[in-house]
């Protein structure tokens, strides 16, 4: 498949009006750099106190060992990613990845479900920043949530290394907030360690529910998303120093890293909470609140707020990278293309960063209640087509490129395919008709629009300095 591949030049970028050299982005972060940007994506306090109180309501003690079971699946996933990506280390991510290994149409579906994840997510976490501002004031979440995206966007205009050092700061923060909550909730522990295993959720009135294994399995499409923020490193792959080298890194550094973060805390809110209900509720806030005072729980909101803006600047970074990377392999129209690989004085897409920042602002003010679940199945399915192209990775011209490996290959990724392929077909229906429903309107686009014009659309470009 490496037919659809050709090279982007790493020179100055190309002048305004031309067309014929694909723009690239300028290289200036390290593994350091690249891991604050990463971790801030995944964002693991937002993480915490967003999308982890879900899954408190619906697998109550279960939470702590479905995260767990998730997090060791995506140390796998994290293996794809990092032979993938340094492979083929282009701003396109999973697409440019899946593209060059299992055909054009399966990297332009991983493409949407990659847009659809990373389009809708940011603004619903920002509108959770109103409920963490709410010590000090009272904000309409919309309105809110729409302010921190636009904030954000501006952000992503400035140079990467600025942005690296601004998330690195606002990641801190968020780190000794749920270090706090951890803390907090070992220190006021009301069950014992066998009570993560209980899979135990509050019923009706006063009686307790068993979580099945079959529940668990479905929750495990949310606790893949969980930590699903590590792949932004193969995104910002074009501007890490020595891709070869410091993609790989980053994954599996930043897995590392966040899968702690999160894990620990959940861990010590199960055995800390008061009782059942409590926890169920998933109010965190509330909790450190009573295990501590008024001022600790503001200061952890406060710094939980931080971490939704601190999430808000690396999503739209990321966003913007593929959006651009998109138009630069001939995605739509010439105009469009033209348009979102515009390169600004900081060397950031100006163009693709107000295109995915604008809307994300306008999200704001949509209903997206199905989002967890759409998401998860979207998070799902393109990890598997992340696996199927790790299973092809080794196939001719790329046995010899000089790559991350992966070890216990093809196991790996034969077994990956297995388990998330089975994760997939127990998830809500509602929301696999959403995201097939999508997925048959991008085939559409592909087979009337992309097909017909293979010869200059949709052509996967890799620096020609990765590529040496």
């Amino acid at each position: 498949m490496t037919d659809t591949l050709r090279s982007a030049p790493a020179a100055d970028p190309v002048p305004e009006g031309t067309s014929d050299r694909p723009q690239t982005l300028k290289r200036s972060i390290g593994v350091v750099g690249g891991t604050l940007l990463t971790l801030s994506c995944v964002t693991p306090a937002s993480t915490l106190f967003v999308v982890v109180p879900d899954l408190f309501g619906s697998l109550g003690t279960a939470t702590a060992l479905t995260i767990a079971i998730g997090s060791l699946l995506c140390i796998a996933v994290a293996f794809c990613y990092s032979e993938l990506g340094t492979l083929i280390p282009s701003a396109g991510g999973e697409y440019a990845m899946v593209s060059t290994l299992a055909g054009r149409l399966a990297g332009w579906l991983v493409f949407v479900l990659s847009l659809l994840v990373v389009l809708i997510v940011p603004p619903v976490i920002a509108m959770g920043t109103a409920d963490y501002l709410a010590p000090l004031v009272h904000l309409d979440p919309a309105m809110a949530g729409a302010g921190v995206m636009l904030l954000a966007t501006l952000a992503g205009l400035l140079d990467l290394r600025a942005n690296a050092w601004i998330t690195g700061v606002f990641l801190v923060l968020e780190v000794i907030a749920a270090a706090v909550v951890a803390l907090l909730g070992f220190t006021h522990s009301h069950r014992g360690p066998g009570s993560l295993l209980s899979m135990q959720v509050a019923g009706t009135g006063h009686h307790t529910d068993t979580v099945t294994g079959m529940l668990v399995v479905s929750g495990l499409a949310i606790a893949l998303f969980v930590t699903q923020g590590f792949s932004t490193a193969v995104y910002l792959s074009e501007e890490l120093e020595n891709p070869r080298r410091t993609v790989a890194r980053t994954v599996l550094a930043t897995l590392a890293i966040s899968s702690v973060i999160i894990l620990v805390p959940v861990v010590a809110i199960t055995l800390g909470a008061s009782d059942l209900k409590e926890l169920t509720g998933g109010d965190i806030s509330s909790m450190v609140t009573a295990w501590s005072n008024t001022a600790v729980g503001t200061f952890v909101s406060l710094c939980v707020a931080l971490a939704i803006v601190n999430a808000g600047i690396v999503m739209v970074i990321q966003n913007s990278r593929v959006l651009f990377a998109s138009a630069r392999d001939k995605a739509w129209p010439e105009p469009v293309n033209q348009l979102f690989a515009k390169l600004g004085r900081f060397g950031s897409p100006w163009v693709a960063t107000l295109a995915v920042g604008v809307p994300g602002a306008l999200l704001c003010f949509v209903n997206l209640d199905t989002l967890y679940g759409v998401t998860g199945v979207s998070v799902t399915a393109m990890y598997l087509l992340v696996a199927v192209a790790a299973l092809l990775a080794r196939r001719g011209a790329h046995r010899e490129t000089p790559a991350w490996r992966m070890p216990l290959w093809p196991a790996m990724p034969v077994l990956l395919i297995a388990v998330l392929a089975y994760i997939l077909s127990q998830q809500e229906m509602s929301y696999l008709l959403w995201t097939g429903g999508i997925t048959a309107v991008a085939t559409l686009y592909w087979a009337l629009y992309l097909r017909p014009r293979h010869a200059t659309h949709w052509l996967v470009s890799i620096p020609e300095d990765a590529r040496a």
